[in-house]
């Protein structure tokens, strides 16, 4: 039988090296890739709506002569809602609710407190005043990508979320714009790509320049969001996806086969791996992918992506299988275990850790309620889930009393002098001497 995932062992005397190659994410960018996405945004920015219109009927094939055809109106959207099948709607709607209940609970407060100078110190919290929303679109419909990314922007207090999905051949799928209207979306433009990041970024006549672009997209987007950083905020530069499955035998096989398929299927490059303590399960579960794959509809891309940068890995425990856990920092870990309370505590970074038999990662992507937008490509070690925290602002606020300021200006002054910085010495000395 044709070996259709890599087998490890930690034991083995190449497995560091074997299991160094799953840390190695494909590279996101090239040098072609760079220079064509720079040119599209410099154009963009330049020229405005005219390099839109350009780019838009050059890549997505449409014919469009009028920037104010990029718009879907309000009614469109409502229109939408109202047509898609009624199921369809009751799922979008519930898996809405949960979004929006769980980020609630990350609002950030305003807070100050006056130190014993009578000083008051403190922290204001803003939400940003716009934001864009970059989905992928044409025939493909990513609703859960305008849930995910949309309701924490409006629960954090967003102004207006701007949202541009790709309507090649002019096609654009009813869920999309459903779940937009359900999500709170502001102004919905059909542009996409690059250009529709630089539209972003940049503002034109009729795409309003945002503080921050959120959402995913092609490579081609993802260059893009790289290279407008700094003037605008972005969510991150992410990777293909991962998973990574801790099991300890009690979890039915077949399931965590097709865990491993749900996140393989996204393409090629995606990573799928299993670690387990228990050899005879390692088995069952290979047996159970062989089985399974021929009857997916994406098999060709499940088993590309196996191949790519899958792994079934031998490890002699749970502990050791958390300390690999910790060192891929994947954006899924299952803890596929009997007792997953117990495992928490030894694992580390992890974009989001879903526990117990029942807790597929499809759930979290879907309706669970975190949000599914994660840190890829080992990036879980300094960053975090998106959440309303995004999408709002931390202002400190200061206010010196005048015994604070004595106290605090000579310690300033001093300081200022051992870094030979002499305009900040006298300013704080100045208040010295003359804050009464």
């Amino acid at each position: 039988m044709r070996q259709l995932i890599a087998r490890l062992d930690s034991s083995d005397p190449d497995f560091d090296a074997a299991f160094a190659r799953l840390l190695v994410s494909p590279a996101e960018s090239d040098s072609t890739l760079a220079e064509t996405v720079s040119s599209i945004i410099a154009a963009v920015a330049v020229e405005g709506d005219a390099a839109l219109l350009r780019y838009t009927n050059q890549f997505d094939g449409r014919a469009l002569s009028d920037p104010a055809n990029f718009r879907v109106s309000a009614s469109a959207l409502v229109s939408a809602l109202q047509a898609i099948d009624p199921a369809v709607r009751v799922a979008l709607e519930h898996a809405a609710a949960r979004i929006r209940d769980f980020h609630e609970r990350q609002l950030g407060q305003s807070w100050q407190y006056r130190d014993d100078t009578g000083s008051v110190l403190g922290q204001r919290v803003s939400a940003m005043d716009r934001v864009g929303l970059y989905v992928p679109g044409g025939r493909a419909s990513y609703p859960s990508s305008v849930l995910m990314n949309a309701i924490p922007a409006k629960v954090a207090g967003v102004s207006e979320v701007i949202m541009v999905v790709p309507a090649p051949s002019d096609e654009i799928s009813p869920i999309v714009l459903a779940a937009a209207k359900l999500a709170g979306v502001d102004s919905v433009f059909t542009i996409g790509g690059a250009q529709a990041i630089g539209a972003l970024a940049y503002g034109t006549a009729t795409v309003p320049r945002v503080d921050k672009i959120v959402g995913p997209g092609n490579r081609f987007v993802a260059e893009a969001k790289r290279q407008v950083f700094g003037r605008v905020g972005i969510d991150m530069v992410a990777g293909p996806s991962e998973i990574l499955i801790i099991a300890d035998g009690s979890v039915k096989p077949e399931w965590v086969a097709m865990d491993l398929f749900a996140q393989a299927e996204h393409d090629e490059y995606a990573q799928a791996v299993l670690i387990s303590p228990d050899m005879t399960y390692l088995d069952t579960v290979a047996a159970c992918i062989a089985d399974l794959l021929p009857s997916l509809a994406r098999r060709d891309i499940v088993s590309a992506a196996l191949k790519n940068r899958g792994a079934l890995i031998k490890v002699p425990d749970l502990g050791a299988a958390a300390a690999f856990s910790n060192r891929l920092a994947p954006e899924h870990l299952e803890l596929a275990v009997a007792d997953p309370q117990s495992l928490i505590e030894r694992i580390g970074p992890a974009g989001a850790i879903f526990m117990g038999a029942m807790s597929s990662e499809s759930l979290g992507d879907y309706c669970a309620g975190p949000n599914h937008v994660l840190p890829t490509a080992g990036s879980a070690r300094f960053a975090s889930p998106l959440g309303v925290y995004d999408f709002q602002r931390r202002s400190s606020l200061i206010e010196i009393s005048a015994e604070g300021a004595r106290l605090l200006g000579e310690v300033a002054a001093t300081l200022a002098d051992a870094e030979s910085l002499e305009a900040h010495g006298l300013s704080a000395r100045l208040r010295l001497r003359d804050g009464d």
